[in-house]
């Protein structure tokens, strides 16, 4: 620039306004004096790359990430998405974790978000989106926040005849936008500068809102491109508080309390939703009040805690928690706070549960028996404001322990410390490694019933995918978890069939420097499908399964391999994890028998085949 431009260009003052959010941030604004091209110059170094400008589309949405809390993302380069990687990764706070595949990158965001309350990937446009986009769905059915960012097409190329590589090979580029329309609860195509601020921080702020995944195109070509609108930090990230309506909210208590203390044995269970609800801590407080026993439902596992003197199990109908079952169906009240019913979870619509005797309490919902619906409510605000109107009432807890006997020790080999581990065995020892520094993560599959069996320390963490139920999704949640929970040691329970989808990503665990210990349980199959139809589809090529871990690490990083087949390799196995080699990953894979699988997954197997199987019912 001339020096005569320069001066000009100097005397210019740019007042700009920018709308910063549709969704609850009111009007921002900013005054940039003396805005001149130079604030956006790149000047070059030693290197291919350029020193990056903080006022470029691609630094802003890298700020806004920061800004919501996501300090590390899952990414798979591409040509689209390559500018902006590299604005990305400029952002000193955010740091970059590439993966192997595009579908672990959306599972390790989705573990990301279980921990930190939002997660966000990074792909490229179409081979990459329709790659990730199986695990948006999951998280979109688990009420996750994922950031999803695709880099997309030049903005030249929308409204051409033109065809571009990495579509289906037709003008309209449009198809990966209508896919991720079905599976996100907002979608935005960055085109244009002028409006990319506010579709950014509109997309983000509606998966905050909403606790659901969201779509974020960017074109390629702008990623790296200036704009006043991005020249200063964003205005502070600041959504719409929720409230209750208080006239709905009175009425709602004022009627459950009149319900539930009307009622002879009352008790309460818990399901999914009371994470999206944020009322983990309110129904803890309910319990203490109420005196009620507590269950949780399958996918509640580990959003209450299970020290609590009134905890007795989990409500999974036929393969509750001994005692828990009776407990519930027994009653003639029971509240349900963020339950989520599906044939998995009723174990094929099994429930002996009516809805006159039940209070169901969504994030934002409140029914009482048949009949009334309450509205405007946060489940949050219900369960404390309850809690005041309750009477104790332990009957339901007494009866429980009249009824419950503590389960049988584990059968041990004693006699024979050769003899084949049993998978029993295995997770006794599991139960006794577990403390307030681990959390668990249980694969779809047989490892969901053994894992619902363990009793979680105070403290201790438990993850698992109930709704969607994608075998492989434990490989790529466990890489996202663990690369946000630094205080905390993961345990990954993971069935042979499931990891042979996805498990290249072990070796991103190990390049990232993370420690989890990864019970691999080879017992030949696909276990959990065996019991619900058998074939010769359910057998899967078995795999030397240390030895590809091995060749993932490849002497570069720590990891720590083994194979047992005994309850003494399997006990010296884990103290080796624990002590020498607590800062590797370690990898234990287990040799089962092919057959030796809980009791629970024998009888869910059983009652879900035959509702899969019903006869045609014409309408």
């Amino acid at each position: 620039m001339g020096n005569c431009s320069r001066k000009r260009a100097n005397e210019e003052t740019l007042r700009i306004r920018t709308l910063t959010s549709a969704v609850g941030f009111g009007v921002g604004l900013f005054d940039r004096e003396f805005f001149t091209s130079d604030d956006f110059l790149f000047k070059n170094n030693n290197s291919n790359m350029s020193v990056i400008s903080d006022s470029t589309l691609g630094r802003h949405l890298a700020r806004r990430l920061v800004e919501i809390g996501v300090k590390d993302f899952f990414a798979v380069p591409g040509d689209f998405n390559l500018i902006l990687l590299d604005h990305l990764i400029a952002e000193p706070e955010l740091k970059l974790v590439g993966c192997c595949n595009e579908l672990n990158a959306g599972y390790a965001a989705d573990g990301y978000a279980r921990r930190k309350g939002v997660g966000a990937c990074a792909v490229t446009f179409t081979v990459g989106g329709l790659s990730v986009i199986n695990a948006i769905a999951g998280a979109y059915s688990e009420n996750l926040p994922v950031i999803c960012i695709v880099g997309g097409p030049n903005s030249n190329d929308f409204g051409t005849n033109r065809i571009l590589h990495h579509t289906i090979g037709i003008p309209d580029f449009s198809q990966e936008l209508r896919c991720f329309e079905q599976v996100t609860c907002a979608q935005v195509v960055i085109k244009d500068l002028e409006d990319a601020h506010e579709l950014i921080d509109t997309a983000i702020s509606t998966a905050l809102v909403q606790s659901k995944p969201v779509y974020i195109s960017v074109s390629c070509n702008l990623a790296g491109a200036p704009h006043p609108s991005f020249s200063r930090l964003p205005v502070p990230y600041a959504l719409p508080q929720k409230l209750s309506n208080q006239q709905s909210l009175e009425a709602a208590v004022e009627h459950a309390a009149k319900f539930l203390n009307a009622a002879v044995k009352p008790v309460m269970v818990v399901g999914s939703k009371v994470r999206v609800a944020k009322a983990q801590k309110s129904m803890v407080d309910l319990a203490d009040a109420s005196g009620y026993p507590i269950a949780v439902m399958p996918s509640g596992k580990g959003l209450f805690t299970e020290h609590h003197e009134h905890f007795i199990g989990t409500y999974w109908g036929a393969v509750s928690t001994p005692y828990a079952l009776e407990i519930v169906e027994s009653a003639d009240a029971y509240l349900f706070a963020g339950p989520v019913f599906n044939d998995y979870s009723s174990v094929g619509y099994s429930l002996l549960i009516m809805k006159e005797k039940m209070i169901n309490v969504q994030p934002n919902r409140v029914t009482i028996g048949s009949g009334a619906s309450y509205g405007c409510i946060l489940m949050d605000d219900f369960l404390t404001a309850l809690a005041k109107k309750l009477k104790k009432n332990t009957t339901a807890y007494e009866n429980f322990q009249r009824l419950y006997i503590p389960p049988g020790s584990v059968v041990y080999a004693k006699n024979n410390k050769s003899a084949p581990l049993k998978v029993d065995q295995l997770f006794h020892h599991i139960q006794n490694m577990l403390n307030e520094n681990n959390a668990v993560i249980a694969e779809t599959g047989d490892s969901w019933f053994n894992c619902q069996k363990l009793k979680l320390p105070e403290g201790c963490l438990f993850e698992f995918q109930m709704q969607y139920g994608s075998i492989g999704w434990s490989v790529g949640a466990t890489l996202g978890y663990a690369q946000a929970s630094k205080d905390k040691r993961v345990i990954a329970s993971i069935g042979d069939g499931s990891f042979q989808v996805t498990c290249q990503d072990v070796s991103t665990m190990i390049r990232q420097g993370l420690n989890p210990i990864i019970f691999l349980i080879n017992n030949g199959g696909y276990t959990v499908e065996i019991e619900i139809h058998d074939g010769p589809y359910n057998v899967i090529k078995n795999w030397d399964y240390t030895a590809l871990v091995d060749a993932f690490h490849n002497n570069e990083g720590k990891c720590w391999t083994t194979k047992v087949k005994t309850e003494k390799d399997l006990q010296s196995a884990i103290e080796k994890a624990q002590k020498e080699k607590q800062d590797d990953l370690c990898f234990i894979e287990v040799i089962l028998h092919k057959d030796d699988t809980s009791r629970e997954v024998l009888e869910f197997g059983s009652r879900v085949a035959a509702y899969n199987s019903r006869p045609h019912n014409p309408q």
